[in-house]
């Protein structure tokens, strides 16, 4: 059985210096770890050991300060912002501008078989018209006018079929989320 280095706690003032080395309020810190404000007053506060997950996220915020940062959503850049998902777990953010045909993205996991390019970081449009075809069913598909008809899309279109789909395929734990 593995041994790890991770505390068993934290006291107030591990957490008032983990909030400072973020450059975060009290209220900004409680969104970043999930819990109320008052959850954090309280930490803060007390006399006794801190216990739970705050104490394994305080620990690699200590070593990782950039650690916020990269989890992070960046500023939304184009009209268009897909949420490529692994089960809930974000993997890439895709900024998208259809009309400029640029694409900008954001990745959230170290391993190239979870991103949506790749261990491509700065796909194109064209590696991007691909990428959303791909989560999609083919053109080319049998019946294709029965499924579109079923789907209630008028044409195929991968971001109306995505839109309909979250596109989801068969066996596949991966799935995007549409934001305007």
């Amino acid at each position: 059985m593995a041994k790890y280095i991770t505390p068993t706690g934290v006291t107030a003032e591990e957490i008032k210096l983990v909030r400072e080395i973020l450059g975060m309020t009290q209220k900004e810190f409680a969104e970043f770890v999930n819990v109320s404000k008052r959850t954090v007053e309280r930490w803060e506060s007390t006399d006794e050991q801190i216990t739970g997950p705050i104490t394994v996220l305080s620990d690699l915020i200590i070593k990782n300060h950039g650690l916020a940062e990269e989890l992070s959503v960046p500023q939304k850049k184009y009209k268009m912002r897909l949420w490529y998902m692994y089960h809930d777990f974000v993997c890439t953010i895709i900024d998208v501008d259809e009309m400029e045909k640029k694409v900008l993205i954001h990745n959230y996991i170290s391993n190239p078989l979870y991103r949506a390019f790749g261990v491509n970081t700065e796909p194109t449009y064209d590696e991007y018209v691909e990428f959303i075809k791909s989560r999609c069913f083919p053109e080319s598909r049998d019946k294709l006018k029965l499924e579109l008809k079923r789907l209630d899309i008028p044409f195929y279109d991968p971001i109306m079929i995505i839109e309909k789909t979250q596109g989801r395929m068969a066996d596949d734990d991966f799935w995007i989320k549409l934001e305007w």
